[in-house]
């Protein structure tokens, strides 16, 4: 069982209340006066969490920011009929419910961390070593939320401070710099008091990779548009580069990028590539009714299955992000559904086919398959809930952050250095099928085959799985069979394995194979500066795809119209153009320049005579 650092008490500016929900049983509590309260280690500790609960509402990262925030990028769409009250759908305006929701609940972390902050020395009392950490915390956690704030809606008002009057609502928005500079100030000081990654033992709680790693996406985002600060490319690479030279922590890629969601769903911290993860836990019943996510569920690889086992998978895929990836990309079997899984009801023994439409798909196929990063089937929670997972939902990965230092390096030095070219490439060898099979060369089909031969590979290594086929007696061709996990069997060697033939009547058939090398994972060489930042662009939605890196990143890139323009301009040309159930071209297509930024909410523009609205929104 992993170490859980769940956020429990809900408190606002001026009062808080709470409920455990560790394994004793819960003692409800009065709303407190904070005059009464910041007196002990356990009632700052309380606090804190309540600052935690807000990425685990279903505004943020329990179902939102995955679910109906998830498809505003280019990577996927929504199944299903359209609703405007989402936010997927590009037809949302200022009244829309749920720009109002996100609003609401960033603001309300940002209060309760204001609260916490201003009162974490109340009592001089407490070490200060545990106050310290507190104070770090809180502040990484109100830097993170106005992150949140100023990618989605621009310059917000800023409040460091609690309010003392809830009538006082008036307040002027902040330029974009302002709040930017806010964060980083935040983060910067929390990132000397929050404790090292290695200290936890676990990717739940803010550490100092995480807030390094944040740090650099938040100078990302400042240097790009519409700021576009390119002095804040050179903060970005230090702190990306932080985490990367962090010898204690010695952070690296888990060596099977399947592994790292198979670890997620099993409940397993992976401390050396997950850096930052929002816990959620049980089954969604009794003391744990309320800690459970969505995740996997809403946005899980479809399965079928009794009670608990099943996956609706509102999300699919888009064409152009199942065409990105080459041959030999693993990524591209474990992040797009190819195959069909299955529960007896019974035993719950799972059955898994490969439909010939999922793996080698037509180009109407690709847009009915689903994501499948996140697999409910390897979920072990005893007696799971039908709707409820504890997978956790992984904000930040050491690939984003290889990925980030490599586009710094290259906006810094004019094109890409060694040193940009080397962590790309580790990313890519990550996820290549290095040392499996490429390919077959038939030398010899033989003679005298009236049924395909069984196929034997000899040599060190994971073996492969294939299968002959014959025409006119001869040996014409041989086919990987799926892997269970990718649905692409490579195997593994070190060398070339022998190939040999048994049974099928014949004699005489002779192949030999051909290994992926890094060179086919390695990124192009001599790519300009330009060039080298359209592959990132690339490489970060196949690596990253869904975990909601992908509109903020096309944003600061200054190509989110174009690209979702292109991809309504691909679907229409592909017959998607007028299909009720998968409307992704009319959803694209919807999206102009003023859909760089969310509205202010309506009722924030009412409470707040000082309040201006973003451009194009009314």
């Amino acid at each position: 069982m992993k170490i859980k650092y769940i956020a429990l008490a809900l408190f606002i500016t001026l009062g808080f209340s709470s409920c455990e929900k560790f394994l004793d049983k819960p003692t409800p509590k009065d709303t407190l006066d904070p005059d009464a309260y910041f007196n002990t280690p356990e009632q700052l500790d309380k606090a804190l969490r309540g600052v935690y609960d807000v990425l685990q509402s279903g505004t943020m990262y329990r179902t939102n920011m995955y679910y109906l925030r998830g498809w505003e990028a280019d990577e996927g769409f929504t199944r299903g009929n359209p609703n405007p009250l989402y936010t997927m759908s590009n037809e949302y305006n200022s009244s829309t419910s749920d720009i109002l929701n996100l609003w609401t609940q960033l603001y309300i972390g940002v209060s309760r961390a204001n609260t916490l902050i201003a009162n974490v020395d109340k009592n001089p009392g407490i070490s200060v070593a545990i106050r310290n950490q507190v104070r770090g915390e809180a502040l990484f956690l109100r830097g993170y939320y106005y992150y949140l704030l100023v990618a989605a809606y621009g310059g917000v008002p800023l409040y460091t401070e609690p309010l003392k009057n809830l009538y006082d609502t008036d307040k002027a928005r902040a330029t974009d710099v302002q709040v930017y500079t806010q964060i980083v100030k935040d983060m910067t000081e929390a990132e000397a008091l929050v404790p090292k990654i290695t200290t936890l033992g676990y990717g739940g709680r803010v550490n100092k990779s995480a807030v390094r790693g944040i740090l650099a996406r938040v100078c990302l985002g400042w240097a790009g548009k519409p700021i576009g600060d390119a002095s804040k490319y050179v903060e970005a690479r230090k702190w990306a580069k932080m985490v990367i030279d962090d010898a204690e922590a010695a952070h690296t890629l888990n060596p099977s990028y399947a592994d790292v969601f198979i670890k997620l769903a099993q409940d397993k911290y992976d401390i050396k590539e997950s850096l930052w993860e929002v816990e959620f836990t049980g089954n969604g019943v009794g003391l744990w009714a309320s800690d459970g996510g969505n995740v996997g569920y809403n946005n899980g690889a479809l399965q079928s299955g009794p009670t608990g086992y099943a996956a609706i998978s509102f999300v699919k895929i888009n064409a152009n992000l199942y065409d990105s990836y080459a041959a030999g990309d693993m990524r591209k079997g474990w992040n797009c559904q190819n195959y069909a899984l299955g529960y007896n009801t019974v035993d719950l023994s799972k059955t898994r086919t490969y439909p010939a439409a999922n793996l080698t798909p037509t180009v109407a196929n690709k847009y009915s398959i689903s994501i499948a990063k996140w697999r409910r089937e390897y979920d072990l929670t005893p007696n799971p809930s039908a709707t409820y997972t504890c997978l956790n939902f992984q904000i930040l990965r050491y690939s984003d952050v290889l990925l980030m230092f490599a586009e710094a390096e290259n906006q810094i030095n004019g094109g890409p250095t060694t040193a940009a070219v080397d962590a790309v490439n580790l990313v890519r060898r990550r996820a290549y099928a290095v040392g499996g099979i490429k390919s077959f060369a038939i030398t010899n089909g033989g003679t005298g085959y009236t049924t395909a031969p069984t196929v034997v590979f000899t040599g060190t290594g994971t073996a492969a799985i294939a299968t002959a086929t014959v025409s006119g007696g001869k040996v014409t061709a041989l086919t990987l069979a799926p892997h269970y996990e990718t649905g692409f069997s490579y195997g593994k060697y070190t060398a070339a394995p022998v190939i040999t033939f048994t049974g099928g009547g014949g004699t005489g058939a002779v192949a030999t194979a051909t290994l992926y090398t890094n060179a086919d994972a390695d990124m192009p060489n001599g790519l300009s500066k330009d060039d080298f930042l359209t592959f990132i662009q690339a490489e970060r939605s196949r690596e990253l795809c869904f975990e909601q890196t992908r509109k903020f990143d096309l944003v600061r890139w200054g190509i989110y119209v174009q690209k979702m323009q292109a991809g309504a301009t691909k679907a229409i040309a592909d017959g998607f153009g007028g299909n009720t159930a998968l409307r992704i071209a009319e959803w694209y297509g919807y999206v102009q320049a003023k859909h760089n930024l969310f509205p202010i909410p309506a009722q924030e523009m009412i409470n707040n005579r000082l309040m201006t609205q973003n451009p194009g929104w009314n």
